[in-house]
């Protein structure tokens, strides 16, 4: 459901709006209607509405100053003008300003759904193109964060590190590592470290000791009850296994 905050000295005119909001058959709702601008201003310092349906001629502060100064205040707000035909001038200005669309007096039930039902469209476009934008965006650190693994010892990776390479938080990482591969950082790290334990201990003459330090672990026990639990046998025995394999027949019969 979409809020709206309605912004209009007369009465009458609120009201009218409101009833018209209710009797169309779309997912909006009044949470606020204030009588002038300086009322809604106050209003906005602590809500928000989707949607701020605003007169543009009015006592005090009208619809064009309330407008630059919700701006100014740096309040992303998406806003609809009502306007009398005589003052489309202000109607062209306001549009140049940023405002969405505008409502001529009298309001016809048909132009409040048409408006609204153009404003839903274009709030769905523009989220698309965020989220597009976003997948890009995070591919492309990703893709950073990859390289930064690859290129490091694995003893000294690890989430902060990996954020602080590409300039963003441990948690919004681990978001976007999540999102983009399907995987926990966490996950994938321990996936690279038995990869390339396994890689060690069956083709290289190093220590469990020092496989387990390039791996980042400084404490054997630890690292050999890691390596068992994913892979279901201790390193000593990895090593057995394949060297095993790999000794030639006329060896194994002696």
């Amino acid at each position: 459901m979409f809020t709206i905050l309605i912004v209009d000295d007369e009465k009458w005119v609120r009201s009218v709006l409101r009833l018209t909001i209710e009797e169309i058959d779309m997912p909006f709702r009044v949470i606020k209607e204030c009588e002038d601008a300086e009322e809604a201003l106050l209003w906005l310092e602590s809500h928000a509405a989707d949607l701020v349906i605003t007169d543009i001629r009015m006592p005090g502060m009208d619809g064009l100053t309330f407008t630059k100064e919700v701006r100014r205040r740096g309040v992303q707000q998406d806003f609809i003008v009502i306007s009398m035909y005589d003052d489309f001038h202000l109607v062209q200005e306001a549009l140049r300003l940023g405002v969405f669309d505008y409502l001529l007096k009298p309001i016809q039930i048909t132009d409040v759904e048409a408006c609204f039902e153009k404003w839903v469209n274009a709030r769905e476009l523009k989220l698309e193109s965020q989220t597009t934008k976003d997948k890009k965006s995070g591919s492309v650190l990703i893709s950073k964060v990859l390289q930064f693994i690859e290129t490091t010892p694995l003893s000294e990776v690890n989430l902060s590190k990996a954020a602080k390479h590409v300039h963003i938080s441990p948690s919004y990482l681990s978001a976007i590592f999540k999102q983009q591969l399907n995987m926990n950082f966490v996950d994938y790290l321990t996936r690279l470290r038995i990869r390339e334990s396994k890689r060690s201990l069956a083709k290289t003459e190093m220590t469990i000791a020092d496989i387990a330090e390039r791996m980042g672990y400084s404490d054997l026990p630890y690292f050999c009850n890691f390596f068992k639990k994913e892979m279901g046998c201790t390193p000593s025995e990895y090593r057995h296994k394949c060297r095993k394999v790999m000794m030639p027949e006329s060896m194994m019969k002696k």
